[in-house]
Order: structure tokens, then C-alpha cells, then sequence
């Protein structure tokens, strides 16, 4: 549907249309990949900017991720982004992923370390023959394609890095090395999410960072996850969801109500648009999208 690869994710994010994205993971099984295409027909109405294909702990969903993003850009209008993760990977299986993006059309990858399968927490371990950091991940991308590079920010820093300000010096590494814009981790403090745009603005880079956005359907499910990447849920956030205990009807609509007010508050300060992480699902997105008087 085009020329897929000429729409490049750096340059439509640096225009100053406001971005809005959409994420989506590659399914298990046949149930998870109807559920998944339904997600997509329903969003791409919305005409998002691009849409993103995550890659699963320790490489596992490569032929997957690879199959779902082509589809997306074959079969719809959409701009494809594609994900890969230095994780139980050589040099040599990493450029032959790069290289079926490339063959697939697929002009634009995201970027990242990845976690080990045992989860972000774990030590960090490099396969033989692999890379140890993003960084170097970048550098072979844009040695390997013209591809427009994304890579993953972190509000309130990745949970192995010392600190925020090594946080931010890692991520400025990565745009001296060829990123073009980064999505951030979910976060829930704007302010968490302006300091680091400004950590970075503060070491002479202007990349793009978008803010990741995952609304709170279920608390208990967040705040595991939350503790796995590194994320704190808010005291006044668990408070507000936690008032409507035993209603799960009126937690998930508070959880859409604090997601849009976050959405509010970042395109307010400036933020050059939204990510959304969809858990393959469209009805959260579309209610935040309505909450924010979005819809198309």
C-alpha cells in the first residue's frame, strides 16, 4: 500500500504533527492472531503515525514478529515498525533479521538491548558472537539498511542503570550512534517523563522521545509489571483505582480517566505525541482517544 519504507518514523515525528502510535505483540496462537488483526482494523481508523510489533524475550518471536509487521505493511496503510533485541542473537542472525526487514519493505526498527528471558532484572548476560548494548544494536542497523531507528527511553531509568543522568548518557549514545526518536517504557508522572526530555535537551540532543502510555485495567497486573521494569505506580494513582474495589466496571473507567489525563498533560508540556501500548486489544486506546475528544 505504498511506498512503505520511504515513510520514515524520524521525519514524520520531527514534522510537528502530533504522533500517535499504537503497539501490539506478536500472538501465540490462532486465537491471539484474529484477536490481534481485529485490534488493527479497529485502530487503523485512528490513522496513527505508525504501528509498532514487539519481539519476544530472548529472540523467541523472531519469525513471528517478522511475519505480523510484514503483513501490516502489506495489507494495510499503515506504517510498520518492527522491533529486535540484541537477545540470544549473533551478529550474524541479527543482520539476517535486518536484512528481511529490509527485503519485507519494512524501512523502519526499533532498537533495543532486550531483557533476558528471566526477566529485566536478571543479569545481563551477551550471547557468543551477540552484542552487549543497544548502542552497538544502532550502530549495526544503520550500517546495515536505510532504515529510521527507534530506540526504548526510560522515565525513571532502566532498573541496571546507576542512575538517571547515566540513564539519559546512554540514551544520547544511542542518538549519536544513528537513533532518530525513542518511545519511552509506561511511566504515570508527567513529570517523570519532562525530566527526562529535559536530562537529554540538557546534553545538546533533541531527539524526539515519545511517551509510552499503558492505562491501568487491572492494578494488580500493572503494579507486577511495574516492579519488573522498574515503573512506581503512584500513591494518588493506587488510590484513585483502589476506591472503586469490588466494581471492576468503575476501576477500569477510572484507569481510562487517569490514562487521558496523562495523555492531556504530556501533549500540554509539549510531548510530540502519544504511544500506545494496546495489549492487542483496541477498546482502551479507542476510550482514551475519546476521552481526549480524538476520535476521528
Amino acid at each position: 500500500m505504498g511506498n512503505e519504507s520511504a515513510r520514515r518514523i524520524g521525519d514524520l515525528v520531527r514534522q510537528g504533527e502530533r504522533s500517535f502510535s499504537f503497539e501490539f505483540f506478536p500472538p501465540k496462537d490462532a486465537a491471539g492472531e484474529e484477536q490481534l488483526w481485529q485490534a488493527i482494523r479497529e485502530l487503523e481508523p485512528f490513522r496513527p503515525t505508525f504501528v509498532s510489533v514487539t519481539y519476544g524475550a530472548g529472540g523467541s518471536t523472531r519469525d513471528t514478529t517478522v511475519r505480523v509487521t510484514s503483513r501490516i505493511a502489506a495489507e494495510t496503510s499503515m506504517t510498520a515498525m518492527a522491533h529486535l533485541t540484541c537477545v540470544g542473537h549473533t551478529r550474524a542472525e541479527l543482520e539476517t533479521v535486518l536484512d528481511a526487514y529490509g527485503a519485507a519493505g519494512i524501512g523502519n526498527v526499533m532498537v533495543l538491548r532486550g531483557d533476558p528471558s528471566e526477566g529485566p532484572r536478571a543479569e545481563w548476560t551477551p550471547t557468543d558472537g551477540g552484542l552487549t548494548h543497544a548502542v552497538e544494536l544502532v550502530e549495526l542497523a544503520r550500517g546495515r539498511g536505510d532504515f529510521s531507528i527507534g530506540v526504548a527511553a526510560f522515565p525513571e531509568g532502566h532498573p541496571s542503570a546507576e542512575s538517571l543522568d547515566h540513564d539519559a548518557d546512554v540514551l544520547v549514545a544511542k542518538a549519536h550512534a544513528g537513533a532518530e526518536f525513542a518511545v519511552t517504557q509506561m511511566f504515570f508522572r508527567s513529570a517523570d517523563y519532562f525530566a527526562l526530555v529535559d536530562r537529554v535537551r540538557a546534553r545538546g540532543v533533541d531527539m524526539p522521545i515519545l511517551p509510552g502510555i499503558m492505562p491501568i485495567l487491572n492494578l494488580a497486573n500493572i503494579r507486577r509489571q511495574g516492579e519488573l521494569i522498574g515503573t512506581d505506580v503512584p500513591a494518588e494513582v493506587v488510590a484513585r483505582i483502589s476506591a472503586h474495589d469490588g466494581d471492576p466496571v468503575a476501576m477500569r473507567a477510572a484507569g481510562i480517566e487517569l490514562a487521558a489525563e496523562l495523555c492531556e498533560e504530556l501533549l500540554a508540556g509539549g510531548a510530540p505525541g502519544l504511544h500506545f501500548y494496546t495489549l492487542n486489544r483496541s477498546k482502551a486506546t479507542r476510550e482514551i482517544f475519546a476521552a481526549l475528544n480524538m476520535a476521528v
